[in-house]
């Protein structure tokens, strides 16, 4: 794929082409990953945001298998990062080389120079290796001596960490961390999603078949149909409100910033459009409150000595913030009207 600009995405899909992709998409995945649907779909709703993901669990759920799963169901570009405390910044973003034939210095790209980057144990590399992918991040371009490198778009970073096993490992700073869209964790199977996995895991990889149905193209249209999803003003003040009930809970001494509101909204568009809606719901921010910004925000030490986690206290704040009882009718919105003539807001489906 050439590269192109950020906002080279291309034309819009018909709504039921998109719908039919997203399916296909988490359809496939889930020949890998078994029963975790939601999260599939979290995945998938990260890119189409135009985020990035962190997944972080414990050893053996299947972190890296959603990672490549993903990556392998789009035929795009894709590189694998294995992070360790010798990674230097340039295997990430590329190096200089004197080339003896030309008398003159070529750029030679690093592994992010792909349209999917999955970095394993991203948490083992050393903060001078995390930093090489600030800008790759928020940016979307490299800086190596002096000139500048834009990615490929769609560009997406799926890294994971173990939370468990710090021993030679380098915390993620708050920078890195709030680069990151969403935050998930995979949790363990159910009984059947588990004996599933036991026949079909059995004595092959199923990701070592697994074929991809669609392509960076392709998806690049699906992010121009979530752009369009509409979001009415009640909700964005709702987004607002939920962000800055985290800068003022005396639980929290650091709350989450305006692109942590920004991603919100990115996300719950993505969601909305896969769910066959072409607007926002309050539920939709309150379902992604704690995957979006419990990453983000640090909890004070009397929170920390009460083992309370980010994500109880984000919980907390969601179910005491009232949402918007109703709106009034936009355009947008395809659902019968009451009697006063706006439309209340459809409970989230199970």
């Amino acid at each position: 794929m050439t590269q192109q600009t950020w906002d080279e995405v291309g034309d819009l899909l018909p709504h039921d082409e998109f719908c039919a992709v997203g399916d296909a998409i988490v359809a496939n995945i889930e020949q890998v990953i078994e029963g975790k649907t939601a999260t599939v779909q979290l995945a998938l709703a990260v890119l189409l945001a135009e985020g990035h993901l962190l997944i972080e669990d414990v050893p053996g759920v299947g972190k890296t298998k959603l990672a490549k799963a993903l990556a392998r169901s789009i035929d795009c570009s894709v590189r694998r990062i294995q992070f360790t405390p010798d990674l230097l910044p340039s295997d990430v973003t590329g190096v200089s080389v004197y080339n003896q034939e030309t008398h003159d210095f070529e750029f030679r790209p690093g592994a992010v120079f792909a349209n999917l980057v999955v970095g394993d144990e991203i948490n083992r590399a050393s903060p001078k290796t995390q930093s090489a992918l600030l800008e790759c991040m928020e940016e979307r371009q490299v800086t190596v001596d002096g000139m500048t490198y834009p990615l490929q778009t769609p560009f997406m970073v799926v890294a994971t960490q173990n939370p468990i096993e710090m021993e030679g490992t380098y915390p993620l700073p708050e920078a890195q961390r709030d680069r990151f869209t969403a935050r998930i964790a995979m949790g363990y199977p159910d009984v059947g999603a588990e004996l599933a996995m036991l026949d079909g895991h059995g004595g092959t990889d199923p990701l070592e078949s697994l074929r991809p149905v669609s392509d960076a193209g392709i998806v690049s249209r699906l992010i121009t149909h979530v752009r369009q999803v509409h979001v009415a003003d009640a909700v964005k003040r709702y987004a607002v409100e939920l962000v800055t009930a985290t800068r003022e809970a005396p639980d929290l001494r650091l709350g989450a910033s305006p692109r942590a509101t920004l991603q919100l909204l990115r996300t719950a568009r993505a969601v909305a459009a896969l769910e066959g809606r072409d607007y926002v719901l309050p539920d939709d921010l309150q379902v992604l409150a704690v995957p979006v910004l419990a990453h983000r925000i640090i909890p004070t030490a009397d929170a920390q000595l009460a083992r309370r986690t980010t994500d109880t206290i984000v919980s907390e704040l969601v179910h005491r913030l009232p949402l918007p009882q109703e709106r009034r009718r936009s355009s947008y919105d395809t659902r019968p009207a009451t009697d006063s003539g706006r439309a209340p807001y459809e409970p989230r489906r199970a």
